[in-house]
C-alpha cells in the first residue's frame, strides 16, 4: 500500500475539546493519534526508525527488526515491518497488553515473552534479551526506540508542525506523555528551532524514574520508565506531572465519557495532569494534548472495574458517579 497526494501518511485529526472540563477562557485541543493505520502515535516512531536503516542500506526486505517494547510500537513496527516485507521480533514483558501481543501477531509478528526479571526492571531485563537476539542472529537490527535520533525526528518533522498547522501556529503549552520521550523530545527541538514560546509539560507515570523520578512498580504499558533512556538525557520539558495509576483509569473514563474519546492509559494520565494544572493556567491560554493511543486494547484493564479493584485496589468512579460529575459541571 503506497501513500497518495501530498500530505503526509501520519496526518491525524486535530480537535477542539469543548465538554472535558468547565473551563470557558481556555480552549483545549486534542491530537487524535489513536487514529493512526496501527493505533497510536508509535507509528509515526516506527515508519521513522525502519526508514532510516532501509535507507542506509542495513536493513532490506527479508530481513529482521527486534525491539524492546510495551506494546505499541510493537504493534506499529508489526504493521511496518508487514508492507516491506520484513520480519519482526517483539520483545515484551508480562505488563504487555494482551489484546496488543494478540494484534501483533495478527502481523505476523513473533513475540518473546521476558518473565520473572530478578530485580524487578522490565525494560532492563527487555533490552538485554534484544541484545541477546541479536547476537543469536547476526543480519538482524534493532530500531532502538530509547536511544535512536530518528525517534524524535519523527515527531519534529510531522506531529509538532500538524499540531502547530492546526491551531493557526499560537499554542501556550503541549501535554506529552512520556516513556522513550522521543515524542516529548521531537516537540521540544520543534519549539526551539522555531522560536516558539509553547510551554512543554511531560506527564510521567508514578514509579517511573524518568526526570529524576523514584523507581515504583507499574502495573500499566506505555507510560514511564524503569531505566532513564538515552533521549531522556536531552529532554527539559517545562513542567513533569507524576500520575498514579488510578487517576490514569479515571482520565481515561472521563475523556469518554465527556468527549466521546476512548483512549489509553498515558492519554488518561494527560488528562488528570490537565485537570490539576487547570487552576493555574491563565484565561484565554490555548492547550494541546496528544491522545496517544486507542483504549480498545485496554477495555480489560482501565476500562474493567474489577481489573481496577484487583489490581490497582482502589474502587474505580462509577458510570453514576462521573455523569453526575459532569451533569454539576456543565
Amino acid at each position: 500500500m503506497d501513500s497518495v497526494g501530498t500530505l503526509s501518511p501520519f496526518n491525524s485529526p486535530t480537535v477542539k475539546l469543548d465538554r472535558l472540563f468547565d473551563a470557558p477562557g481556555i480552549e483545549i485541543f486534542a491530537k487524535l493519534d489513536l487514529l493512526q493505520l496501527s493505533g497510536s502515535t508509535k507509528e509515526r516512531t516506527a515508519g521513522s526508525l525502519i526508514d532510516s536503516f532501509m535507507q542506509s542500506g542495513q536493513l532490506q526486505s527479508g530481513g529482521m527488526v527486534i525491539e524492546s517494547t510495551s506494546g505499541n510500537l510493537g504493534i506499529a513496527l508489526s504493521r511496518q515491518c508487514v508492507v516491506r516485507g520484513i520480519k519482526f521480533v517483539a520483545v515484551v514483558d508480562e505488563n504487555a497488553n494482551k489484546s496488543a501481543l494478540d494484534i501483533m501477531r495478527a502481523y505476523g509478528a513473533t513475540v518473546d515473552l521476558v518473565v520473572n526479571q530478578p530485580d524487578g526492571n522490565k525494560l532492563a531485563a527487555r533490552r538485554q534479551r534484544v541484545a541477546q537476539l541479536l547476537a543469536e542472529n547476526p543480519s538482524s537490527v534493532t530500531t532502538n526506540q530509547y536511544g535512536s535520533p530518528h525517534n524524535p525526528a519523527a515527531h519534529f518533522s510531522s506531529t509538532m508542525p500538524e499540531i502547530m498547522e492546526a491551531v493557526d501556529g499560537r499554542l501556550d503549552m503541549l501535554f506529552v506523555a512520556t516513556s522513550t520521550t522521543g515524542t516529548i523530545l521531537g516537540c521540544q527541538n520543534y519549539v526551539r528551532e522555531h522560536g516558539l514560546s509553547t510551554k512543554l509539560i511531560a506527564v510521567d507515570a508514578m514509579g517511573s524514574v524518568l526526570f529524576g523520578g523514584e523507581s515504583g512498580n507499574r502495573r500499566l504499558p506505555g507510560l514511564g520508565a524503569g531505566i532513564v533512556p538515552e533521549l531522556a538525557l536531552q529532554a527539559t520539558p517545562d513542567r513533569v506531572f507524576r500520575i498514579p495509576e488510578i487517576d490514569m483509569v479515571r482520565g481515561c473514563r472521563t475523556l469518554a465519557r465527556r468527549e466521546g474519546i476512548l483512549a489509553g492509559a498515558s492519554t488518561g494520565a494527560i488528562v488528570s495532569a490537565i485537570g490539576q494544572l487547570l487552576p493555574e493556567i491563565p484565561q484565554g491560554s490555548r492547550i494541546a494534548f496528544l491522545v496517544h493511543d486507542s483504549g480498545v486494547p485496554y477495555l480489560h484493564s482501565v476500562y474493567n472495574d474489577d481489573w481496577v479493584r484487583e489490581q490497582l485496589g482502589e474502587e474505580p468512579d462509577s458510570v453514576e458517579a462521573l455523569q453526575r460529575e459532569e451533569l454539576s459541571a456543565s
